[in-house]
């Protein structure tokens, strides 16, 4: 050992200097040149009303930039392949790492698409079961559904010395089930719902979305192909013009000179409808396939989705369809169960796999569980597993609203997965709203004021202690907690709900009751979307606002999503007489420049694109023809530009008075999007916006029963209280709420808790209390009941 003889501490190494992530200047939606510095290796969390810019900062401006960086290291051929992203608005970017985002969409919702498959468990254990599997089957791809069985057999001519023409064979073993092709499901297609016989095809007899009787691409190809007749009713049809006009194989034929595929009118809805998954279809057609198509379980592999075959092969009695329907949590114990040295690696990784699944709360799941019916709380927490064993330091790791969909009782565990994130070297980036998670921020930053235009400026930056001595919103709203209602109202009756066996309900029989506050409440998996969703009667008058994502183009606004834009295009085409599809940027008036976007892409390629406002309507997306038509003095371009809470101004009183749009911009405002501009576009709403925007719009429906999923999903702390205050209205108004929900101020403010439990998956399924909030806390007879004592203080 060398001693030291100087006492002069060491100098600091120049590449330990890098200990901050600096941002100036950033500008990227409603961000106001905000200047951050940001400490590495320690978990900073994001806070602000909903629309207030933490998304716009956190996703669209340090990840977007971390991750264009590194696309920009790979060859131009690959990035090619790759999602081209802009560069964001923002003048100085320093420090940054790499970003691993981990994000609240939903996970693709192919309909083969499952926990398994989205998460590599089920490859791993496609090998097992192709190692030791009894009888052996064949290769890993034996056992997969996505793999079909493939025989060929042919001459090929191998181009060597002397060529010769070689008789081969080739056989591929898949495990798809043949029947229902790897889905699970088989659908039944109602034919009177895809044609009037009634009708000739000239007359319209096709009544498929999208089949117009002008259209060639569609209804065309069917009366120029020459199979059919197109001047004959379908019901006079001969036995062979029916089989060809549903069930024909494809076929080339010419139409109009053109060549064009011919095939069966069931074969095509099969193709364009029901291979997609049907959360991802247009509301329109989703309605037409619920009409026209009964889903069930495949009989031949009963909804397993593998061959008969695959099925057969077992390890101790279990084959792979049992180990895919176990709860992960009994299938982590199968795995450790197994002792078999010559494939020790992959038990061993295969059960950290699984255990990590327990760890953060999805045990209840089953590989088997369809990953478009994963809820965004779920699908975040199941991308988070490939990264809990990650060797990888010095990482961004960026999180939205982690604690979506849990517990109290579960977000502990999920704030110490995020504080091992940390520990290990990494910068971990947190957008949240819940205080418990707020609470082990090393460093907070809390944006606003308010959320839109009146907000994207940094209000707070420092510790937990001194935001709460800071005055913002959140400092003021940080240690609320909403009191127990000191009387709660009478129900008017009741909605019974007998023998639910939905998912992992065990035969419930509960009274729903109706004219309260009731929320139903109980750990991530305990059955309370099965209770309410997959139980409760149809037809019994119900509103169901669930968390399915809205889905839309730049194109869409709320002006576009709530149909607020029919009745302001009326008053428009009235008051001027003129047609009402001027003042459509879609449709007539739209710009000719930019077809109404407001906005020029230009596409370079694997380059990031550039969007460059439209210099001839100067990004008002109209034509100046249109713009001259004036309503109450403004043009259809200004009132666009107007927020929520002006537009219901302009249409309440004077010569633009216009009930029809005032009534939905007042049930905007209602819900706390007073703020928003009409023509705002829906891409860039935060996901507390979007899932108020539903709400409004599913406002106006009639129905006396009104079912949220977690309507406090993104949403801040203040905007909380005013949520609650729109329940009240809505109850006071005689309308029943039933709300499934995590969040204990919602939990206090109820007339009626239904506590679902006692624990996730097969562990729960039943409802373990029933009553009020006061005798709930009373109690402390479950995980919910002693975690609402904590909260209120009791």
């Amino acid at each position: 050992m060398v001693t030291r003889t100087d006492a002069q501490p060491p100098a600091q190494h120049a590449a330990d200097s890098h200990d901050l992530i600096r941002v100036h200047g950033a500008r990227e939606n409603n961000l106001k040149d905000v200047s951050i510095e940001i400490p590495k290796r320690r978990l900073t969390v994001f806070t602000g009303v909903s629309g207030s810019g933490k998304s716009s900062l956190v996703f669209a401006t340090i990840a977007a930039e971390s991750q264009r960086m590194i696309n920009e290291t790979y060859s131009a051929f690959v990035q090619g392949f790759m999602p081209t992203l802009s560069r964001p608005e923002v003048d100085v970017l320093e420090g940054l790492t790499t970003a691993i985002i981990v994000d609240q969409q939903r996970m693709g919702a192919d309909p083969r698409s499952t926990v398994g498959t989205a998460t590599d468990v089920n490859a791993m254990l496609r090998i097992l079961f192709s190692r030791l599997g009894r009888p052996h089957i064949g290769a890993p791809s034996a056992f997969a559904f996505n793999v079909p069985s493939v025989r060929a057999s042919g001459a090929i001519t191998v181009e060597r010395g002397d060529r010769k023409a070689v008789k081969a064979t080739f056989t591929r073993t898949g495990g798809m089930c043949t029947r229902c092709e790897g889905r699970g499901t088989v659908s039944d297609i109602d034919l009177t719902q895809l044609f009037d016989d009634s009708k000739s095809l000239l007359e319209g007899a096709i009544t498929v979305p999208g089949y117009k009787v002008d259209g060639w691409w569609t209804v065309g190809i069917f009366t120029e192909s020459g199979f059919l007749d197109p001047d004959k009713p379908i019901r006079e049809y001969t036995k062979q013009e029916l089989h060809d006009l549903l069930y024909k194989e494809p076929v080339k034929v010419k139409v109009n000179g053109v060549n064009l595929t011919y095939e069966g009118l069931v074969l095509k809805v099969q193709k364009s409808f029901l291979s997609k998954d049907r959360e991802a279809l247009q509301p329109h057609i989703r309605a037409f396939v619920d009409r026209a198509v009964t889903f069930t379980e495949c009989p031949e592999c009963e909804g397993t989705r593998l061959s008969e075959a695959a099925r057969s092969s077992r390890i101790g009695g279990v084959s792979i369809a049992d180990a895919c329907r176990m709860q992960i949590s009994d299938l982590a114990e199968w795995v450790r169960g197994l002792d078999e040295p010559s494939v020790a690696p992959l038990l061993a990784t295969l059960a950290h796999s699984l255990d990590s699944f327990v760890e953060i709360g999805l045990g209840y799941l089953s590989l088997e569980r369809p990953a478009g019916t994963l809820s965004g709380g779920e699908a975040q927490r199941v991308k988070m597993i490939r990264h809990l064993g990650s060797s990888l330091t010095d990482v961004t790791y960026v999180f939205d609203e982690p604690t979506i969909g849990l517990h109290p009782h579960d977000i502990r565990r999920m704030n110490d997965l995020l504080l091992r994130l940390r520990d290990k070297g990494n910068t971990v980036l947190v957008v949240e709203h819940k205080p418990e998670t707020i609470l082990i921020a090393d460093h907070v930053v809390d944006l606003g004021p308010g959320a839109g235009t009146a907000g994207g400026t940094v209000c707070f930056e420092g510790t937990v202690e001194g935001l709460r001595a800071s005055g913002t919103i959140t400092g003021r709203h940080f240690d609320d907690r909403a009191s127990l209602k000191e009387t709660v109202r009478t129900p008017t009756g009741a909605l019974e709900i007998r023998g639910a066996t939905a998912h992992n309900l065990r035969d419930v029989d509960v009274d729903v009751p109706l004219g309260v506050l009731t929320v139903v409440t109980g750990v991530a998996g305990s059955g309370k979307s099965s209770l309410v969703h997959g139980s409760i009667p149809a037809g019994a008058g119900v509103v169901s606002i669930d968390q399915s994502a809205i889905r839309g183009s730049r194109r869409s606004n709320p002006a576009t999503y709530t149909g607020l834009l029919d009745p302001i295009r009326k008053a428009f085409a009235k008051a001027n007489g003129v047609k009402p599809g001027l003042f459509s940027a879609n449709s007539e008036g739209a710009c000719p420049a930019c077809n109404g976007a407001g906005v020029v892409y230009t596409d370079l390629a694997m380059m990031a694109g550039v969007a460059s406002t439209c210099e001839d309507c100067e990004g008002k997306r109209f034509q100046p023809s249109v713009l001259e038509h004036l309503f109450g003095g403004r043009d259809i371009s200004e009132v666009l530009a107007m927020s929520v809470t002006e537009a219901e101004a302009f249409f309440g009183e004077g010569e633009a008075r216009t009930p029809a749009a005032h009534r939905i911009l007042g049930r905007l405002a209602d819900v706390g999007l007073g703020y928003l501009s009409l023509g705002q576009p829906l891409t860039t709403l935060s996901g507390g916006e979007r899932q108020r925007l539903k709400l409004a719009t599913h406002m106006s429906e009639k129905g006396g029963v009104y079912v949220l999923d977690e309507p406090t999903t993104g949403l801040h702390l203040a905007d909380v209280e005013q949520l609650l205050g729109l329940l009240d209205r809505l109850v006071d108004s005689g309308k029943s709420v039933i709300v499934i929900e995590h969040h204990q101020a919602v939990m206090a403010h109820a007339d009626w808790i239904i506590d679902l439990g006692p624990g996730a998956g097969h562990d729960g399924g039943r409802v373990v209390f029933e009553g009020t909030p006061a005798d709930l806390v009373a109690a402390r007879s479950t995980l919910t009941g002693e975690h609402l004592a904590e909260y209120v203080g009791a």
